[in-house]
Parts: structure tokens; C-alpha cells; sequence
């Protein structure tokens, strides 16, 4: 029990630690929206599975969104991987951590651990900084290893400082994202794509959880029914009782 007490304690702190000073802005995913869960796996194998695995998704699982085993292998499958296979990286994980100091972690539950709000955040909170080894920071994720994956898609933003006084003279300093050069999509239009690439990071995290939540309500509903039951039976069996 201790030791239980102990890890719901460690992972409660690092949750905090990893949002602490950070806005998170509200994610807006929708885990029944199959169309956007289709167009976030396609997101993920084009510009996230180059680098990072997914070892405990299998590509079959997607059948669970609406893919069939063709539309997998055709779209979604860039190296010489099997359906039934996980979702690996091509790269090697020694050279990856050669290129970005540290090896590309495991996505499969990173909406879990990160939290969809997070994710949704930190992919859109990149800016240009000349002074990383990549060339860019991240204001939710600061000094972060992580190159912009999506940056031809989003543009390049630039981090803006500003001095605002309060009504006290207190100087604060405001820290603001400015689009600078414009990307292949609209501010909207990569908003959404964030949006669906993390609705599906937080299914992959769970694909289960549907099912899980519709078994969730018949046993709620057998469980109501056989109280009833077993109400009628406890009154029948103790009518004669004084």
C-alpha cells in the first residue's frame, strides 16, 4: 500500500511539473470523430513516426477507426512493416540520440503521461531560436531537443517581448508567439491539425477506452437491475420476519 501510495504520488507531482508555468490550452478532440482520428494517424506516420515508435500499437489496430488492411498498408506503412506489426521508427535509436542529444521517446502513451491539453499546446507553442543546436525552442517546453516537425505546415513563428506596468508600477514581462513567415496551412486550418494529430495520440494511448466506457454502462445498467431483484427477494424472504 505504501509503495502504491508512493507512485500515485510520483506521478501526481510529475504531471505538475511538467504543466507548471505553462497556459495549456483546451484540446479539442473528440475520441467518437473516426474522420479525425484518420486524419491524425496520417499526421503521425508522415511527420511523427520517422523519429519516435509507438511499440505498443499494433497498425492493425486501426481497423478500430475505419481503416481497412489496404488503406494501412498504402497510406500508413513507409518501411517494410507488417499489419500486425507495432508502429517502430525507421531511425536508429543510437543515431537519434546523436542528432538531438537525447533518443526520441516512445509515443504510445505520451497523451497520458503529457495529457492531451499539453500536446495540444506544446505543438503550436514552437518559435524560431538561433541559439539551439535545432534552431528552435518552445515556450511550453523550453530548451526542448525537439525540432519543429511541423513547421512547414504551421510557418515560423518568433517569440516577442514587451515590459507591461501595472496600475502598482510593477513591470511585468509578457511573452508573445507572432507568426512571422506563413506556412502551407492557415492558423485554423493547423490549429484543426493539431487538434486531430492529438485526438489520435490520446486514442492510441487508450484504444480501448470506447469499448471500455459503453462496457462500463451495460454492467452499471445489470448491476441497477439486480438490485431491484435482489431488493424483491430480500422483502419476500424477510415478509415473515418480526
Amino acid at each position: 500500500m505504501k509503495k502504491l501510495i508512493l507512485l500515485l504520488a510520483l506521478l501526481v507531482s510529475g504531471a505538475a511539473l511538467a504543466n507548471e508555468g505553462a497556459h495549456l490550452d483546451k484540446a479539442p478532440i473528440d475520441p467518437t470523430n473516426q474522420a479525425s482520428l484518420q486524419r491524425g494517424v496520417k499526421l503521425f506516420a508522415n511527420y511523427c513516426l520517422g523519429c519516435h515508435s509507438a511499440a505498443y500499437m499494433r497498425y492493425n489496430r486501426l481497423r478500430d477507426i475505419g481503416l481497412t488492411d489496404e488503406q494501412i498498408k498504402e497510406n500508413l506503412i513507409f518501411t517494410g512493416a507488417k499489419v500486425g506489426d507495432t508502429m517502430q521508427s525507421a531511425m536508429n535509436p543510437e543515431e537519434s540520440k546523436k542528432w538531438f542529444g537525447v533518443t526520441p521517446p516512445d509515443l504510445s502513451v505520451i497523451a497520458r503521461s503529457r495529457t492531451p491539453d499539453w500536446l495540444y499546446t506544446y505543438l503550436r507553442s514552437f518559435y524560431r531560436d538561433a541559439s539551439r543546436p535545432s534552431g528552435w525552442n518552445n515556450t511550453v517546453f523550453p530548451n526542448v531537443g525537439m525540432p519543429h516537425a511541423l513547421w512547414q505546415l504551421q510557418g515560423e513563428q518568433e517569440l516577442k517581448t514587451a515590459d507591461v506596468v501595472d496600475s502598482q508600477e510593477n513591470k511585468t514581462e509578457v511573452h508573445t508567439l507572432v507568426l512571422a513567415k506563413k506556412g502551407t496551412l492557415s492558423p485554423l486550418e493547423y490549429d484543426a491539425a493539431v487538434a486531430d494529430l492529438v485526438n489520435y495520440l490520446a486514442y492510441m494511448a487508450e484504444p480501448a477506452k470506447a469499448q471500455r466506457l459503453q462496457l462500463g454502462w451495460f454492467v452499471l445498467l445489470y448491476l441497477g437491475l439486480f438490485f431491484l431483484v435482489a431488493l424483491r427477494l430480500k422483502k419476500e424472504f424477510w415478509k415473515d420476519v418480526h
